[in-house]
């Protein structure tokens, strides 16, 4: 219980200070006047102003509350290295006790664990959600049980108590790491693009590893290559995209003995391969009603440089005009076919036929180019079952049909095969066909498949279109010249563009339009897998985390030739997924993690804000220190202890007020003074001072 005296002036206080001033007065006025009364005068004004102020005692019953000692455990992934778990539990068991030992106090306990994305240990905003859920008069004190690696030291907040840092880890650690300073997202596909690269030792270095270490270099994940770098300069390094779409380039530092962890050793970048501009070749055999179907397609596409040449005047055409008198250009076949051939991505020979504008040997360098790595399509007309067909030139050789020298003049619809409804060239166009199916064609070639992949069909099943692949390269044959049809609309036409298109990407070898290909996506820590093929039911995928562990995902069907599951990943970092003969990495979060930026265990980010209140930071390695009562302001850390305030908070459970005197003695007792006051002056007589 606890007393307190309180006022309840009966007069505003204004009109109370006014009136103590008057009574000052008055007395003043009769100290200096020497009369014998007025001390009594003052006392009993003193007496008539107290009754005015109505004094009162404020009687509380309190119930003391407990202080409260908060303790934040950092969980997060830096703090799963090496001994540090043991450390730090080791450091709350001795914390919970040390508090248990001491009177009316609390621990509250709040774990952290890895913040939300790539975000890092929240350690000041896990300890503002503790504090914040306990009243800040219970709260002594403040314990952190970390490394010291905090991300969000802006977020720190005010504390009314001391704060502690208990470090974990130990003085001698030491850490290399790797570090992708600048990575573009995008790289044009045959132009080298430089990436800086950094590796930089932290920590206590032995002397004997400084200076340099080993860096191996992965493209999507394929065999390393390695390379002795300095350490702590920046690397200039050189790369050029194997292939469009996604390329995932991995970085791994060799681990070295004694080194804190490996998992600062490796980044993962990722970088889309663009092609800057593809070069297609367009050779028109003759004037005909498809030809502007491939001329407005490949014109349509920006990124496409063509070169279209229609042979307007073949050889045999002799008809005596000067040649200084035609308006039409030479055919350069030599700079085209020789000299620049390699330059092309994409060749295409629509309805062309031997003239003897190409001689053998430059069709020569064509099937040549095929096999290194080039591309050519084959739009066949009636001249292709010819004497003059190009089947019959040395191009021949990498077709994958022959000529039957049959042309069926008649209407019939284009169909998919069943390998046409798996093939990612192909797939779901029949899904894009008007009401009533396909409009027909009028014209097919003759053709019996050798090799290859037919994925169109014609009449009795016929092959239509024909695609194959030829060593490096890939060489596709149609085999009739009236797509132009669906392009106008005929019968409701088909999709024209739809199909060219494809058709062009898949010939310059667009990942996305592989046949057989293992694609991941990721959405946040979900992996999406899809696995496409023209062949058999795949098995289930291989998964390798980077930790090292194994999953086996099944993946069901979902479309024919395509199959696809989602798997949520555990963790950040480079995922490696093998099924059969294919393989592909994916990386989740960033090129480097930041709980693995800084490993080494380090008090200087936590200093500012412990400073203020006096607390300390300890390393856990010298010992889980004593924890003590200190008084606010006071120093509350030292050598082996660390101090909490206690707060002395309570809760007032019942309060009684009482007048110090009822008003009728007050005035009795300013009565009894004034009469006092007057009965001295009247016998003693007003003493003056002598002249």
């Amino acid at each position: 219980m606890t007393g307190t005296l309180i006022f309840d002036p009966l007069i505003p206080m204004l009109a109370l200070y006014v009136l103590a001033g008057v009574a000052l007065l008055i007395v003043g006025f009769a100290l200096i006047r020497r009369l014998s009364g007025w001390a009594l005068r003052g006392l009993g004004a003193l007496a008539l102003l107290a009754a005015l102020a109505n004094p009162a005692l404020q009687r509380e019953d309190r119930e003391p509350l407990s202080d409260i000692v908060i303790a934040v455990v950092d969980e997060s992934a830096s703090q799963r290295i090496g001994n540090r778990p043991d450390q730090a539990a080791a450091a709350l068991a001795t914390v919970q006790a040390e508090v248990a030992a001491l009177p009316n106090t609390e621990l509250r306990i709040l774990r952290l664990g890895d913040g939300d994305g790539d975000s890092g240990t929240q350690l000041m905003t896990a300890l503002s959600e503790a504090l914040a859920e306990e009243p800040r008069a219970r709260v002594a004190g403040a314990i952190l049980i970390t490394d010291g690696q905090a991300h969000d030291l802006t977020l720190a907040p005010n504390l009314p108590a001391p704060l502690h840092v208990l470090l974990t880890g130990e003085a001698q650690d030491w850490d290399r790491r790797l570090i992708v300073k600048n990575a573009p997202a995008f790289a044009i596909l045959g132009e080298p693009v430089t990436l800086t690269l950094r590796i930089d030792d932290q920590g206590a270095v032995p002397a004997d590893i400084a200076g340099s270490a080993m860096i191996s270099i992965a493209i999507d994940g394929e065999e390393p290559q390695s390379y002795r770098v300095p350490v702590g300069e920046d690397l200039e390094l050189p790369v050029t995209l194997p292939h469009g779409g996604m390329n995932v380039l991995q970085f791994q530092v060799a681990v070295t003995e004694g080194e804190l962890t490996d998992r600062n050793n490796a980044a993962v970048v990722q970088i889309n391969g663009v092609r800057d501009r593809l070069r297609v070749l367009l050779v028109s055999g003759e004037p005909h009603a498809g030809e502007r179907v491939w001329r407005n397609l490949l014109k349509s596409d920006p990124s496409v440089d063509l070169v279209h040449f229609t042979i307007l005047r073949p050889p045999e055409k002799q008809d005596g005009i000067p040649v200084s008198e035609l308006s039409l250009i030479a055919f350069p076949t030599r700079e085209l076919f020789v000299e620049k051939i390699d330059e092309f991505d994409l060749i295409i020979f629509d309805r062309y036929r031997l003239r003897g504008i190409l001689p053998n040997a430059y069709l020569h360098n064509v099937r040549d180019y095929v096999k290194r790595g080039g591309t050519v399509l084959v739009a066949a007309g009636p001249e292709f079952g010819s004497a003059d067909s190009l089947w019959r030139s040395s191009l021949g050789e990498i077709m994958p049909v022959e000529a039957t020298s049959r042309v069926f003049e008649q209407g019939y619809k284009p169909e998919l095969t069943e390998l046409g409804k798996r093939h990612p060239v192909t797939e779901g166009l029949d899904k894009l066909a008007p009401e009533g199916g396909w409009g027909r064609w009028f014209r097919q070639i003759g053709l019996t498949q050798t090799s290859g992949q037919a994925v169109m069909s014609g009449i009795d099943g016929s092959p239509l279109l024909v695609l194959d692949r030829v060593d490096e390269g890939r060489i596709a044959v149609m085999g009739s010249d009236h797509m132009w049809l669906w392009g106008r609309g005929y019968e409701g036409g088909g999709p024209q563009l739809e199909l060219l298109r494809r058709l062009a990407h898949w010939m310059m070898k667009e990942p996305e339009l592989e046949e057989e290909a293992l694609v991941a996506s990721a959405n946040g820590q979900r992996l999406t897998v899809t696995r496409r093929t023209i062949g058999e039911a795949p098995g289930p995928v291989t998964i390798t985390a980077p930790d090292g562990s194994t999953t086996d995902l099944v993946m069901p069907e979902i479309a024919p030739g395509r199959y696809s599951a989602q798997y949520d990943a555990p963790e950040m970092g480079l995922y490696k997924l093998v099924q059969g003969d294919l393989s592909t990495v994916m990386a989740l979060g960033p090129s480097a993690p930041k709980e693995f930026e800084e490993t080494i265990a380090s008090g200087d980010k936590l200093a500012p804000f412990v400073a203020p209140m006096r607390g300390g930071i300890l390393r856990l390695e010298d010992g889980a220190p004593d924890i003590r009562s200190v008084g606010e302001g006071r120093v509350a850390a030292g050598r082996g202890w660390i101090g909490i305030t206690p707060r002395g908070a309570y809760l007032t459970q019942d309060i009684r007020v009482a007048p110090v005197l009822p008003g009728w003695v007050w005035l009795l007792l300013a009565a009894g003074f004034a009469l006092a006051a007057w009965l001295v002056e009247g016998r003693r007589g007003a003493k003056t001072k002598p002249v």
